[in-house]
Formats: C-alpha cells, sequence, structure tokens
C-alpha cells in the first residue's frame, strides 16, 4: 500500500486527537470526519486542506507576513542560528510532557527542532494567524498538528495542553490559562537587552530605541504565574553573508532599515530570556 496524501495523514492524525478541539464560534466538542469536515454540535464546520493544515479563522484577516518571510525565517533555523535556545527549551520540557501547543508558531522551524529533541512522542500543535506561516509549516514538517487560528477565538477544550510555547510572540494569558492543564507550564521567550543588537543599531541608531528593555513583560509574565524561573542564554554566531538579508526580512527590527541588500554583519548576538511559570492546580 502506498503512503498516504499529506490530507489523510492529517485527518488521521487529528482524529486520534480530536478530543482536545473545540468550535472557535460557539466552544462546542467538535469531531473530525474521515473526509476532512472538523465540525461541532451547533454545524460549524471547517475543512482540512490539501496541504494538511485546518484553517479556524472565523473571518478573513491579512497580515504583514509574506510566503518570503516564511522561507528566510526556515532558512535561518535550519542555520543553527537558535540552536542553543531550542536546546535550553527541550531540556525544561524534559520527558513528562505529552500535549505541547506552540502560539505564533510560523513555519512551524522551533516546535519541529524541539521536538526532535524529545525523548518521548509528543502530540504537537502549532497556531498562527498566518495562513501563509501554517501552509509553510504543513508542507515541511509531518506529525502534527498545524492549524490557522486567532487566540482570542482559539479551537481548543479546556485544559488540553501541558506545556504552551510563546516564542518571541504575543501572549495571551487569559486563553493560556484555559486550555493550560493544571500544574502544566508556559514557555515564552522574550528578548533580552541584546538581542539581535547588531540590527537594533543599524535600525535605531542615536534614537531611544537603541537600547530595549523586557522589564514589564517580565513583570507582566510573573503576575500570571507561580514558581517562575528567568534564565538566559546569550550568545554571539558568525552569519554568513547569504543569510544577513533573510535574517533583515524575518525580524521586524530589519524592517527599519531601507536596504537591506547593502548591509554587511559578520556576527549576530542572540540574547534571549526562557520564562518558565507554572499553572495554578486549581485551574
Amino acid at each position: 500500500m502506498g503512503k498516504v496524501s499529506k490530507r489523510v495523514a492529517s485527518i488521521n492524525y487529528m482524529k486520534e486527537n480530536q478530543v482536545m478541539f473545540a468550535c472557535p464560534i460557539c466552544s462546542t466538542e467538535m469531531s473530525i470526519s474521515d473526509d476532512g469536515h472538523v465540525s461541532c454540535q451547533q454545524s460549524h464546520s471547517f475543512d482540512i486542506a490539501k496541504q494538511g493544515y485546518v484553517n479556524f479563522m472565523t473571518k478573513p484577516l491579512n497580515t504583514m507576513y509574506s510566503k518570503s518571510l516564511f522561507e528566510s525565517r526556515k532558512e535561518i533555523m535550519c542555520s543553527g542560528l537558535y540552536d542553543e535556545i531550542q536546546q535550553a527549551i527541550a531540556k525544561i520540557i524534559g520527558d513528562h510532557c505529552y500535549t505541547i501547543l506552540d502560539t505564533g508558531c510560523g513555519e512551524g522551524s522551533h516546535l519541529d527542532r524541539i521536538c526532535n529533541q524529545l525523548k518521548q512522542e509528543v502530540v504537537a500543535v502549532g497556531i498562527d494567524i498566518s495562513k501563509e506561516g501554517i501552509v509553510a509549516a504543513a508542507k515541511n514538517y509531518e506529525q502534527k498538528i498545524w492549524c490557522v487560528g486567532d487566540l482570542a477565538n482559539s479551537p481548543f477544550q479546556e485544559k488540553s495542553f501541558d506545556v504552551i510555547l510563546n516564542i518571541l510572540s504575543p501572549a495571551n494569558y487569559d486563553e493560556f490559562n484555559r486550555i493550560l492543564k493544571p500544574g502544566g507550564r508556559v514557555i515564552k521567550v522574550v528578548p533580552q537587552s541584546n538581542y539581535l543588537n547588531e540590527v537594533r543599531k543599524l535600525a535605531f541608531a542615536d534614537s531611544e530605541k537603541e537600547q530595549y528593555s523586557n522589564e514589564q513583560t517580565v513583570k507582566r509574565f510573573k503576575e500570571q504565574y507561580t514558581n517562575v524561573t528567568q534564565e538566559r542564554v546569550t550568545y554571539s554566531i558568525p552569519l554568513e553573508e547569504n543569510l544577513v538579508p533573510k535574517l533583515l526580512e524575518m525580524t521586524p527590527l530589519g524592517w527599519h532599515i531601507e536596504s537591506i541588500q547593502d548591509i554587511r554583519l559578520d556576527e549576530i548576538t542572540i540574547d534571549l530570556d526562557i520564562l518558565v511559570g507554572t499553572a495554578s492546580l486549581n485551574l
């Protein structure tokens, strides 16, 4: 028997895990049919696309994130630039986690590379408002669930995830707390003061934005969770010439530079805080 299509594989995998889904419109339970319809008790329906993802958006949304941006992001991830961060996150997740949601997952590289370092099998789900990002994720990474969706109306049941990843992306703590299992963890990655400092200096030279502090973001996180730990991971890494325009395209810092093709950077600084918070056991 030949290999099944991505759509059929995704249908089968989502059927195995349909208990975690709730309708983003009415919040009732959802079921997945053999022909790829994801429907709820109130007959709201979404379809699994041929690429193997499902679009749970309740209305169209245009974002500034292009197909080209996500292609550049994947190349940067594959270059190893974020390997130390991904290794640190995988170590934090450890051996006793079986469901992971990556919020703002983009084209899926962080989630895939983190899961590849875990010893156990996990159900890994990525969600992003950008359809372009999710299409790329579904194209490149199988045996995961990829969703276009908005965390303000997310397609997940309460208490579904052991770990929620929030890597360099906006947070929705009310929703995190709703879908996190009691005692589950949120792992949030935020920039530290020297993150991509070489790019920041080019983008915001001699302005107040040349300096960055994550103090308010960290404070808000600590207000949400108990037993918060904060680990700083910082290093400088050589940057190949062909990767410079790709890095500048994928980061919002680079969007403030007019002619990215003329920029030369020999190395780049990664400087990030990994925040880990535990959900209350009384959720």
